[in-house]
Formats: structure tokens, C-alpha cells, sequence
């Protein structure tokens, strides 16, 4: 009801070969077919040569954070291989040679460490990985050095928002080591009340003092977000039912809706299923049917170009046959 999702991310990059900015294409493409052939005769693993893709559907895979927006904006050589069952999806040329994304649902910093510890060990076993004694996994940007591990998780915080807290709460997370950022990570704007919560510090800390600060971060904000959901149904419930049930009637029967608009109604519906106001929806569901009325997935999705008045007609025709 108030953690989306976990993601942990491993930073790396292979000896002999220089930072991706000053990787040539041949030097690109050498990195490529290394990663890709470690994981050629792996179950369940799947490659695919994201420079051949045409804008949409990257930015589709940006939407279901397969890519960071900027590997979508990269004109130079770059791949994904793939295992949707394990949540693994490692970038291969983005900012570092290889990004090891593990995600998983709620709050799991374990499982998604651990999955991607397991996509590591097989590259550490096939490549010469770049790593120093003092210094640690050495990366493009020196922010990652040491461990390389960023770990984050998706928030879903409407009561911290509504209250205005949610600063107080940012404030304290930076005195942490951690910091927030919005719905695709860094520079991204918050939407739909939905906050990314992930360590700064990767260097003079092992991977899991990182798990073990962040989870206890987190829990704490998820805690008071109940509180405050709680104090709100008990002295404007009224007030609280009356904006849900708005919102859900705006999704059942709105004729077009923008994307601006689907993540103001996402953030009411949602509050008002976890709240138990709105009996016959889950979290998950809802969820879902977000990612597939983002503007480049459901262009995908009906495979041709839409206008934008087009897509906001699209979205809720789709939000409407859903529920």
C-alpha cells in the first residue's frame, strides 16, 4: 500500500577498455558481444540491440524502466539483456560498460540485491571487471565508486504530499546519505505522489550497511504515511471519499485523458483502494494499467503514430474497458 517496488543497481565496467564517452564504436560493440555471450546459454536471458530500436519504443521501455532515459537518447552502440522472471535487465554501454538492474515488488532490497549479485557472479567469471584495492569498483562518474550498488525504492506517498511533510522528510533523508528523486530517477520530476528513495554513498560501505540503512529509512517514512492516511480517514473522511470517488468516476468515464491527468487520479484511486474506500481494484492492477497508458506504450501498443489527442482518447477507452 505505500512501497511500490525495489531496485538495486550494480555499476562496472571491464578492464582494458576506457569509460563509456570515449568508447569507439568498435570498442562499443566489443563490449556488447562480451556481456551478450555470457549470458547466450543462460535460461530465461534474452538480448536485445537497443541502437536498432526506433525512438517509441525505447521510450516505451524507459516508461517500464527497462532503460534510463538517457540510454533512450544514445545515437552510439547499446544493448539489454534480459530476464523478466529474475527482474534483471542489464544495460550495456549506458553511462558505465554494464548497469545490473535487479527489481522487485514492495520491499525487498535483499531479493533485488541478491538477484543481481547473481547476474554479476556471472560476468565476474566470463570479464575482467575494472577494480582497485582502495578505490573499489571504478566507474564513469566518481559517485559510484566502491561498491558501485545503488539501491532504491519506489514510494507511493499521497498523506506526506497533501500534508506538505514530504519536504521535512527529504530534509532528513539527505543527513542519511539518501536521496529522492521522481517516477524514472535522477532529474525526474515527482508524479502521481510516487518518490524514489536511494542511497548517495557507495564508497567506505559495504552492500549491505547500504540495504540495511535504506530499509530502516524507508519503513520509517511507510510507518508515518499510515499514520497520517489514518488521521485522515478518521477527521475528513468525508472530504477523503468525496475526492476518491471523483477521481474514480473521471476514469470510468472521462472521454480523453492527458498523462498529467492519469497520474493526479492514479494518486487519489490508489490512496482510495489502499484505504479500503474502493473495495474492488488492487494496487497492482492499477499499477499496471498505468505503465500501459504512458504515451510511447500505448503508441507501441497500438502499433502506429498517434496524435496526442489521439493517445488522450486511446488512454481512456483503455482505462474504462479495465474497470
Amino acid at each position: 500500500d505505500v512501497i511500490v517496488s525495489t531496485r538495486v543497481r550494480l555499476a562496472r565496467n571491464i578492464e582494458d577498455y576506457p569509460f563509456e564517452p570515449r568508447l569507439s564504436k568498435t570498442g562499443a560493440e566489443e563490449i556488447i558481444e562480451k556481456v551478450k555471450g555470457v549470458f547466450a546459454h543462460k535460461d530465461g536471458y534474452g538480448f536485445t540491440d537497443i541502437s536498432s530500436l526506433d525512438e517509441n519504443k525505447k521510450l516505451s521501455m524507459v516508461e517500464k524502466h527497462l532503460i534510463s532515459p538517457e540510454m533512450a537518447e544514445k545515437e552510439t552502440s547499446c544493448a539489454i539483456v534480459e530476464n523478466e522472471d529474475k527482474g534483471i535487465c542489464i544495460m550495456i554501454c549506458e553511462e558505465d560498460h554494464i548497469r545490473i538492474q535487479a527489481i522487485k515488488p514492495g520491499l525487498d532490497l535483499s531479493g533485488a540485491m541478491n538477484a543481481a549479485f547473481e547476474a554479476d557472479d556471472l560476468i565476474d567469471e566470463k570479464l575482467k571487471i575494472a577494480f582497485d584495492e582502495k578505490l573499489g569498483y571504478l566507474t564513469h562518474c566518481p559517485t559510484n565508486l566502491g561498491t558501485g550498488m545503488r539501491a532504491s525504492v519506489m514510494m507511493f506517498l499521497p498523506a506526506l504530499t497533501m500534508s506538505g511533510r514530504i519536504k521535512g522528510v527529504q530534509r532528513e533523508l539527505s543527513q542519511l546519505g539518501l536521496t529522492v528523486r521522481g517516477v524514472t530517477g535522477e532529474g525526474s520530476s515527482v508524479k502521481g505522489c510516487l518518490y524514489q528513495f536511494s542511497n548517495c554513498v557507495t564508497q567506505g560501505v559495504t552492500e549491505e550497511e547500504i540495504i540495511e540503512n535504506l530499509s530502516e529509512a524507508v519503513k520509517k517514512i511507510a510507518e508515518n504515511e499510515r499514520l497520517l492516511r489514518k488521521s485522515y480517514l478518521e477527521n475528513s473522511y468525508d472530504e477523503l471519499c468525496d475526492k476518491v470517488m471523483r477521481a474514480l468516476g473521471c476514469l470510468k468515464y472521462a472521454h480523453m485523458i492527458s498523462t498529467e491527468e492519469l497520474y493526479n487520479l492514479y494518486a487519489d484511486v490508489r490512496l482510495g483502494i489502499s484505504s479500503g474506500i474502493i473495495k474492488d481494484m488492487t494496487e497492482e492492477k492499477l499499477d499496471t494499467l498505468l505503465i500501459s497508458c504512458m504515451p510511447a506504450t500505448l503508441t507501441e501498443n497500438a502499433q502506429k503514430a498517434l496524435s496526442p489527442k489521439q493517445r488522450d482518447k486511446l488512454r481512456a477507452e483503455k482505462i474504462k474497458e479495465s474497470i
